[in-house]
């Protein structure tokens, strides 16, 4: 990120000094931290002795070598937070999506980089515990004569342990969404939300090293042997034959080893740890944007400016968090909102903030209805053409359909969203399946199939149920043409074309589709690949409002800028704009509340663990459920029965008459 819009003001000037201030944080609470592990790690019965031991640490070569390593790792994993940061999270949609981001060469080399850092702090930490771990090598004696060096292999497993952790540590960002950034509902000052964080960091920290090393100890037992001899060969060490060898069940069960590999992990997670909450706190800090400028060469800064540009998202998000803020308490910034421009008497201001703001409502409105119709409203798939049946199998065992799969749902503004697809779609994930249009391994045979039954009516050569009619309507058809004739037209799709008649399929190509489908076939019954391709619960209606906290500021800046207009717009500015508001707020709720109503959509919130991670967008459309309405309330309440002199259409006025009666 930092790379590709290291041209916009906003970063150069904002957000990379908040980058590097808690940087400089992180690094500024290494030396307590550090005191703080070694105290840990060398308990004495007399607390003088302790603190004496680290100060002549903390004054040695090593130790002041070992301090400075620490600084420069602190500042690499803040500047890969800073480099990979969002604040729009990506849902991976199946297990495949995830795996896809695992080995995805970005994040592989992000794994290597972490692993090499996690040696270091290892390394680090060895020198801080001192005794047995502090050297790699030691002298040793064979057959009482003076010999090569050997190998002290606590010192090793405590080095593989930290490239161990580290390389756990990415791979747990990556599939909890580590490098996403949520923004907090309560404003508070950093000090605040920095103290309230600790006592979870350290939390996770020695929950996570706990979990982290029980993983490593079982690998060290199978594979430890390995990176044993490889060191050996590489700097020419022995292997003492009095030592017990640390890959058995008896140099295992060393519970001093297992207390102080479990402590070099968490000492390596709470410093990263930090960071990264430093960093959350320092980027999600609310920004003052002016609402206008006197200087022309100022106004790009401005609040109506900035709403319209797209990138960076983080200063869009900063942007509509500063106005949600201005318009609940901010009289002084409001009027400036509804202020005119000088001369013309135009209210720019005003015009710019609610154009963007409705513009995002439509987006998420646009986004929720083509999603909606790519899905059926009952649970089931969509036909393969209205009007007609669906295909059943006649055996009682169940088939499996094909479909694509889209390893993330991706969420693109301005254009409509592409429904997350399966590859092998089982009965459980057979509302995500797209009408056959979209489905590129339709077979054209099996079209024509359709096509045939069709026959210009929909009860050609068979007795079908009225309900299916109900659930596939024939949307071609116009009413004139229905009554005068009795039965539908055919649309454009499913008009015969004399040139179809006299095609003949390739045999090669009929050869290939024959056996795509036969693989396919083979595929979809295995186990692990049904397993891979499957949708992760609701992972689709999380991608839809994965980007929602831009929408719920929107709905709380328009709302409360609404409701402040009653009695502070003079000029009556908004008053032109609220037909277009409402009609916004209530085809939004229409489109949410359908969605609501989607069988594979829950209508509570799931009950997140607490970690590290950022299970915010797993709630955001719950959220944003509850805001919608309550800045529908908002403005009903303020406004009263004046809202029914407003021009709106006659759907809109019967939903709005339920907010205006409490009955919503």
């Amino acid at each position: 990120m930092f790379f590709a819009e290291q041209s916009c003001w906003f970063v150069r000037k904002v957000i990379c000094w908040r980058a590097a201030a808690s940087i400089a944080w992180a690094v500024l609470l290494l030396p307590p931290t550090t005191a703080v592990f070694f105290i840990v790690c060398r308990l004495r019965l007399f607390p003088i002795q302790t603190l004496s031991e680290c100060l002549s640490l903390m004054t040695s070569g090593s130790g002041i070598l070992s301090f400075v390593l620490l600084c420069a790792v602190t500042i690499m994993v803040g500047f890969l937070i800073f480099e990979c940061y969002t604040v729009i999270p990506t849902v991976a949609c199946s297990k495949i999506a995830v795996l896809g981001q695992l080995l995805h060469p970005r994040h592989v080399a992000t794994s290597m980089l972490h692993c090499v850092m996690g040696i270091i702090v290892a390394w680090c930490a060895a020198v801080t515990i001192g005794g047995r771990y502090e050297m790699l090598a030691y002298p040793c004696a064979r057959d009482n004569v003076s010999a090569r060096a050997c190998l002290n292999e606590y010192h090793l497993i405590l080095l593989l342990a930290g490239a161990f952790v580290g390389f756990s540590h990415s791979l747990f960002g990556v599939v909890h969404n580590m490098n996403y950034v949520s923004f907090h509902t309560v404003q508070q000052y950093k000090y605040l939300r920095f103290k309230g964080s600790l006592l979870l960091v350290a939390k996770c920290s020695a929950s996570q090293a706990l979990y982290s090393i029980r993983n490593y100890i079982l690998v060290y037992f199978i594979l430890g042997h390995i990176p044993r001899e490889w060191i050996c060969k590489m700097f020419h060490l022995d292997l003492s034959s009095s030592t017990c060898r640390l890959d058995t069940i008896g140099g295992l069960l060393d519970l001093s080893l297992f207390y102080h590999l479990w402590l070099s992990a968490t000492f390596l997670l709470f410093t990263w740890y930090i960071t990264l909450v430093l960093f959350r706190i320092f980027i999600t800090e609310g920004y003052s944007f002016p609402v206008q400028s006197t200087f022309t060469e100022d106004v790009h800064q401005c609040l109506p400016r900035v709403l319209s540009d797209p990138h960076p998202a983080i200063l869009k998000f900063l942007a509509l968090q500063d106005l949600a803020l201005l318009s609940q308490h901010s009289p002084l910034r409001r009027g400036e909102v509804f202020s005119l421009s000088q001369p013309g008497g135009h209210p720019h201001n005003w015009n710019a903030i609610s154009k963007e703001c409705q513009s995002l409502l439509a987006d998420l409105t646009q986004r929720l209805v083509t999603y909606h119709d790519s899905v059926a409203t009952n649970g089931r798939a969509k036909s393969l053409s209205s009007g007609s049946s669906e295909l059943k199998s006649s055996s009682g065992s169940s088939s499996v359909s094909s479909g694509v799969e889209d390893l993330t749902c991706p969420m693109p503004r301005g254009a409509p969203i592409k429904t997350p697809e399966s590859v092998f779609s089982s009965p459980r994930t057979a509302p995500f399946t797209p009408p056959y249009q979209n489905n590129f391994f339709s077979s054209p045979g099996l079209r024509r199939l359709t096509m045939s039954v069709y026959q210009g009516s929909p009860w050609h050569g068979s007795v079908q149920s009225p309900h299916v009619m109900r659930r596939a309507p024939k949307l071609w058809s116009t009413p004139t043409e229905s009554q005068s004739s009795g039965s539908p037209l055919l649309p454009p799709t499913m008009m015969p074309n004399p040139k179809q008649d006299h095609y003949q399929p390739n045999l090669l190509a009929q050869f290939l589709h024959n056996r795509k489908e036969q693989v396919k076939s083979f595929l979809s019954k295995r186990v692990l690949i049904a397993y891979l391709f499957n949708k992760l619960p609701e992972a689709s209606s999380e991608a839809l409002f994965a980007d929602s906290q831009a929408h719920i500021w929107a709905l709380e800046g328009l709302s409360y800028l609404v409701q402040a207009s009653f009695s502070e717009d003079h000029f009556g500015v908004v008053q032109t704009a609220l037909p277009s508001i409402l009609s916004s707020m209530l085809l939004l709720q229409e489109a949410v509340d359908r969605h609501f109503k989607l069988p594979h959509a829950s209508t509570k919130p799931v009950r997140t663990s607490s970690g590290m991670g950022e299970p915010a967008y797993k709630t955001l459309r719950f959220a944003l459920r509850a805001a919608l309405k309550t800045a529908i309330y908002r403005i009903t309440t303020t406004f009263g029965d004046h809202l029914n002199a407003v021009h709106m259409s006659a759907e809109h006025r019967k939903r709005l008459q339920l907010f205006l009666q409490y009955k919503e």
